[in-house]
């Protein structure tokens, strides 16, 4: 960790002497703003918490051609933790949102997501719902002074027939809020606090379900390189601790973004 701490020093160092501006996910609030036409991202984020457990999430963004309000997405995951549990894919989530209201270049944005939940994950070691399900969310960001931007995010799922590792079935709908504040210190140097609370569900036996809650605030920096043919790479590093539920609980949050032009629009 010492290691990766000094390097991520050195590339904010690199970083702070060039120009232009970011505009990227958070790490655990969604922000409202579609890719830009013909424009798309490759996202990957591994946390790795103080009891051991880590995630891996890929994600890669699309602008339907000609089309930017609507983008296609789909998000796969790796999951681990200590034990006989080991590692494994988790769920896969195939996304649709809509930029419903403003833009990136708009005070206030807001984009509505309903994604498809593919049970690839294995329910019998904790990994995933077990069952077929949907989730909705309702990211928004708003533009507050020249330096200072904020993004709220509020998200349910819903999983008629999730499995528990004893091949018992209930309905979930587990659900989650987060916000975060975004201060954009240099135009390619940003510093990030975020809070995110997760209402958890689990199958407990046949038709009843156990609920539990998480709540985590992170700082966090991120930071960005435009290269040549429009390629902009975005690293960045978050600190969840844990609050309230979680209090005890605390891990380190890796980002790296790969955004670039695909194609060409005929209209915007």
């Amino acid at each position: 960790m010492t290691r990766l701490l000094s390097a991520f020093f050195l590339l904010i160092t690199a970083a702070l002497a060039q120009v232009g501006p970011i505009q990227d996910n958070s790490f655990l609030a969604e922000e409202a703003y579609n890719q830009e036409p013909g424009v798309v991202q490759h996202i990957s984020t591994f946390t790795h918490q103080s009891d051991g457990t880590w995630a891996y999430t890929f994600t890669q963004e699309w602008p339907v051609p000609d089309h930017w309000r609507n983008q296609l997405s789909y998000t796969s995951s790796a999951l681990g933790a200590s034990g006989n549990a080991g590692m494994g894919w988790g769920d896969t989530l195939i996304n649709y949102r809509y930029q419903l209201i403003g833009s990136g270049e708009t005070r206030v944005a807001f984009a509505p997501r309903a994604s498809l939940i593919l049970p690839s994950g294995s329910s019998y070691w904790s990994r995933g719902f077990g069952g077929t399900g949907a989730q909705f969310a309702l990211p928004l960001s708003v533009v507050l002074t020249k330096n200072v931007v904020s993004h709220w995010d509020l998200g349910v799922s819903i999983i008629p027939h999730a499995t528990d590792a004893a091949g018992d079935h209930g309905t979930l709908r587990p659900w989650y809020a987060a916000h975060s504040f975004v201060w954009l210190v240099k135009p390619r140097f940003n510093a990030l606090v975020e809070t995110a609370y997760f209402n958890n569900e689990t199958v407990v036996s046949a038709r009843r379900t156990s609920h539990s809650g998480q709540l985590f605030v992170s700082p966090g920096v991120r930071w960005a390189y435009n290269l040549s043919h429009g390629l902009q790479i975005v690293p960045g590093v978050g600190v969840p601790i844990g609050a309230g539920p979680s209090s005890g609980q605390a891990g380190v949050l890796l980002y790296l973004s790969f955004e670039h032009p695909l194609w060409k629009e005929s209209e915007k």
